[in-house]
């Protein structure tokens, strides 16, 4: 691993300051990035912790707010989230294992822009936004918006992830099921994420794809008819062809073809699934 300079900030418009100098990272958690820098495929000049900026509250008072410095054993671990946001628990307790899950973050964890994490769909799926902060102020985008393609996101270098908001579920019903390869905290070959609403259903694949991405074709086939196993199988169907789908190192994309058919019909049963 190349030599580096650590610097503490102890605000955030430090931190942004400290981020526009040349080859310099952020570091959250520090769980992909340490992995990366040993591989040798970054070598930055400068990592700017971020573990002094107080970021890691996490509030529920009608909305979710999570700070980006909240661990991801933290929000699984909170009272509150499960009780108002039931699938985001479900789904973190096999992401990875608790040892990461205790160190990493979910700033890092939706900055990292590796579509096989799991919380990116589902956050995309919730209709949750995140708060950026630059030089010039915040400004909020879409959690989708967020990812341009394979571990490349659409933040400035010298931009920041401060929180993530995500919208009362009311009514709603949400689930997020993967398929691993190997055991249940692998990394995915699939990943779907699945919000109904009434006779409206969000669907967000990931895994499969470079980024999280809306399954439009799948969602207009089910709108009202969650109950009709011809749409299912239609939707299941044009799930599996109106993606981009990547082969990789956990399946070739026909193989993830057929998962995409099979997960969603699970997924929507989960969804559908009551709460105990």
């Amino acid at each position: 691993m190349s030599p580096f300079e650590l610097a503490e900030p102890a605000s955030l418009p430090e931190a942004i300051a400290l981020l526009g100098t040349e080859n310099a990272r952020p570091l959250s958690g520090g769980t992909a990035l340490m992995l990366m820098m040993k591989a040798g495929v970054l070598r930055p000049a400068r990592l700017v912790s971020l573990r002094k900026l107080k970021l890691d509250e996490i509030r529920a008072d009608g909305e979710l707010r999570v700070g980006a410095m909240a661990s991801l054993r933290a929000l699984e671990r909170s009272a509150r989230v499960k009780a108002g946001w039931p699938a985001i628990t479900r789904a973190l307790r096999t992401l990875s294992n608790v040892r990461v899950r205790n160190v990493a973050t979910v700033g890092g964890a939706l900055a990292h822009a590796d579509p096989h994490m799991d919380l990116p769909p589902l956050f995309t799926a919730l209709g949750a936004r995140a708060t950026i902060a630059g030089p010039a102020g915040e400004r909020s985008v879409p959690v989708g918006a967020l990812y341009a393609g394979y571990l490349e996101n659409t933040l400035a270098r010298d931009e920041l992830i401060t929180h993530v908001t995500i919208p009362p579920m009311g009514r709603r019903r949400a689930a997020y099921l993967k398929c691993t390869t190997r055991s249940a905290d692998d990394w995915p070959a699939v990943g779907i994420a699945v919000v109904i609403d009434g006779d409206d259903v969000r669907i967000v694949l990931g895994a499969a794809t470079d980024r999280p991405t809306r399954l439009a074709a799948a969602e207009k086939i089910l709108k009202g008819k969650l109950d009709d196993p011809r749409a299912l199988e239609e939707a299941a169907q044009a799930a599996a062809e109106e993606a981009v789908i990547e082969s990789d190192l956990h399946g070739s994309a026909a193989y993830k073809k057929q998962l995409v058919r099979v997960y969603l019909q699970r997924t929507l049963d989960e969804a559908r699934r009551p709460i105990h």
